[in-house]
């Protein structure tokens, strides 16, 4: 894992779309996702060769953390994903998937 990222984007609260096409461009240059860390106040997004990039200004106490979330596929349950910790950071693999199915009506 290296210890500065390969990019840094300030969150700003008013202009979510600027972080979620900061998401998007980044993805696209990491290999494969394998996790996110998120502290209370900033997001790090990891991918299996342990180069990174992050989000500063927003967390997991922010309302808006769930749509960053969900643009990096990460796994989280909605109910606890606000709740505060005892560690430095909450820690969340990617990889979700919507499953083919879960649509049907039988």
């Amino acid at each position: 894992m290296t210890d500065q990222p390969l990019a840094r984007h300030a969150f700003d609260e008013d202009e979510i779309g600027s972080s979620l096409e900061f998401l998007k461009r980044t993805r696209s240059e990491l290999s494969t996702l394998r996790k996110v860390h998120v502290w209370p106040d900033r997001l790090a997004v990891f991918d299996v060769n342990g180069e990174w990039f992050a989000l500063d200004g927003v967390g997991y106490l922010s309302e808006q953390i769930v749509t960053l979330l969900d643009a990096v596929d990460a796994v989280y349950k909605r109910e606890s994903l606000h709740a505060p910790i005892a560690r430095e950071y909450k820690e969340f693999l990617t990889g979700r998937r919507y499953a083919w199915g879960a649509d049907r009506v039988m």
